[in-house]
C-alpha cells in the first residue's frame, strides 16, 4: 500500500536553493567542452541515475528529425534508462549517416565512462542544424562530466543545455508522505521556435518516485496537453525537441499506482513542474517584451477554441501590435475569422484584460483607445475572445514579436 500524503505537503522551488533540495539517486553535471563559440560557455550536460530508471518520452512531430531524436526514441520504447547526455551549440540534425553514428557514439562513450549498458543512455542535442558534431571534443568532455557528477550539479546541467535562452529553467516540487517525501525536478531549454508540436524545446524531468513506465507515459501525454502544448512563441517546430520523464524509485515509499491515494498529489506536483517550465519558456521568449494569454471561450468544442487561440497567437500582425502597444483589435478579428472555425462574426466579443474592446463584432461603446492602450502597456495581459457559439474554451500563452526577435534570428547561424 502506498502511504497517504501528509496534508499540505507540497513544496515548490524554482532557481533559488535548488542545489539544496534532495533528488534521491540522481546526479548531474554541466561543463564547457568547446562546442559553442563563446569561450567558457557550458555546452555539455550529463544526468545520471544510480539505478536504472523507468522512462517515458515525447518527441518532435517535425518529419525532419535529428539523429539524437531517432536514437533516443528507440531507447525510450524499452522503458528503461540510466543516463542522459546532452550537448548544446550543435543540433546534429540533417547530418545523414554520420549524424546517426555520432549520436550512437555519444551513448557508447557515456556508457563506457559510467560502466552501464549503452542501451540505457539517452542522447539529446540542440543548436545549429546541418553541421557535424565535434565528437572529439564531446569525447573529452564526457570523462570530465563523469568526474564532476554531483547531487548539486543540476543548475550546471540546466545552464549547459541553453542556446538562445537568457537564463536556466529549473523547477522542483516535493510531495510529503507519511514515510518520507517524493521529489520531482524538471529542467528545460527553449526561447524560440516554440510551437505546440514541442518546438525547439528540451525538457527533462526526474523523480525519485517509483512509477511504472506505462503510468509515466500516460502522465506525460496528459500533462503535455495542458502545458507544453499550450505555449507558442513563433509557431515554428524544430528537429530536435523532446520531453523525457524519468523515475528511479529511490525515495523511501512504495510504488505509486493510478487510483492509489498518493498518486493524485504526485500527478498534481508533476503537472505543476511541467506548467512552470512551460511558462518559463514563454517568459524567456526571444526578444519578447510581452507575455500574453489568449483565452477563447464560447466555442463549439475545445478543438475549435484551440484553433482560434493559436491562430491569434501566431499572427505576426497581432504580435507586432502587442509589441507596439497598438490597440488594433481589427487584426485579432481578422485572425479569428481565418481560423477555419464556424461562428457568427456579429456575436464576437473581445476583452483586453477586463476592458471590453469589441461587442457584437464591432467597436464597443465606452472601450476607448486610452483604456485599451493602458492594458497593452503592461508586461503581462490577457486577451479574451468570446465567440458566443458554444460552451467550450481554451487558452494559449504567447509573446509579442519585437525588433530583437528579428535580430536574434537574423544572425543565429553565424
Amino acid at each position: 500500500m502506498t502511504p497517504a500524503p501528509v496534508a499540505a505537503g507540497r513544496n515548490t522551488k524554482s532557481a533559488v536553493g535548488l542545489s539544496r533540495v534532495g533528488l534521491k539517486g540522481f546526479q548531474a553535471a554541466g561543463i564547457a567542452c568547446g562546442i559553442k563559440a563563446a569561450a567558457g560557455a557550458k555546452d555539455l550536460a550529463l544526468i545520471y541515475s544510480a539505478v536504472p530508471a523507468q522512462v517515458a518520452g515525447l518527441f518532435t512531430k517535425n518529419r525532419v528529425k535529428a539523429a539524437p531524436v531517432l536514437a533516443t526514441r528507440k531507447r525510450v520504447r524499452r522503458g528503461l534508462c540510466q543516463a542522459l547526455i546532452v550537448n548544446s551549440g550543435n543540433a546534429n540534425a540533417c547530418t545523414g549517416e554520420r549524424g546517426l553514428r555520432d549520436a550512437e557514439a555519444m551513448a557508447q562513450l557515456t556508457a563506457r565512462a559510467l560502466h552501464i549498458p549503452h542501451q540505457h543512455v539517452l542522447v539529446s542535442s540542440t543548436g545549429v542544424i546541418g553541421r557535424p558534431l565535434p565528437l572529439e571534443r564531446i569525447e573529452g568532455g564526457i570523462s570530465s562530466l563523469v568526474g564532476q557528477l554531483s547531487p548539486e550539479g543540476f543548475p550546471d546541467a540546466a545552464e549547459a543545455i541553453m542556446t538562445t535562452d537568457t537564463r536556466p529553467k529549473m523547477v522542483i516540487e516535493q510531495v510529503a508522505f507519511a514515510g518520507g517525501e517524493v521529489t520531482i525536478l524538471g529542467m528545460a531549454k527553449g526561447a524560440g521556435m516554440i510551437h505546440p508540436q514541442l518546438a525547439t524545446m528540451l525538457a527533462f524531468i526526474m523523480t525519485d518516485a517509483q512509477v511504472e513506465a506505462a503510468a509515466l507515459s500516460a502522465l506525460l501525454h496528459e500533462g503535455v496537453q495542458s502545458t507544453f502544448h499550450r505555449i507558442t512563441v513563433d509557431g515554428d517546430t524544430s528537429t530536435n525537441d523532446m520531453v523525457l520523464l524519468m523515475a528511479n524509485g529511490a525515495a523511501a515509499h512504495g510504488a505509486l499506482h493510478p487510483g492509489d491515494g498518493g498518486f493524485r498529489p504526485f500527478k498534481e506536483a508533476l503537472f505543476t513542474v511541467m506548467d512552470q517550465l512551460a511558462q518559463a519558456i514563454v517568459r524567456d521568449g526571444e526578444g519578447r517584451t510581452k507575455v500574453v494569454t489568449i483565452v477563447v471561450r464560447g466555442a463549439k468544442n475545445t478543438r475549435e477554441a484551440e484553433r482560434v487561440a493559436f491562430r491569434v497567437a501566431h499572427s505576426p500582425l497581432v504580435k507586432t501590435a502587442f509589441f507596439g502597444q497598438d490597440p488594433n483589435w481589427g487584426r485579432i478579428m481578422a485572425a479569428v475569422g481565418d481560423a477555419g472555425v464556424s461562428f457568427d462574426p456579429g456575436e464576437v466579443s473581445i476583452f483586453f484584460d477586463d476592458v471590453l474592446v469589441v461587442e457584437h463584432g464591432v467597436s464597443a461603446p465606452g472601450g476607448g483607445e486610452e483604456k485599451q492602450r493602458r492594458v497593452l502597456q503592461q508586461e503581462e495581459l490577457t486577451v479574451t475572445i468570446d465567440l458566443h457559439a458554444g460552451s467550450s474554451q481554451a487558452s494559449v500563452l504567447t509573446t509579442d514579436l519585437s525588433y530583437d526577435y528579428v535580430k536574434i534570428n537574423a544572425s543565429y547561424h553565424t
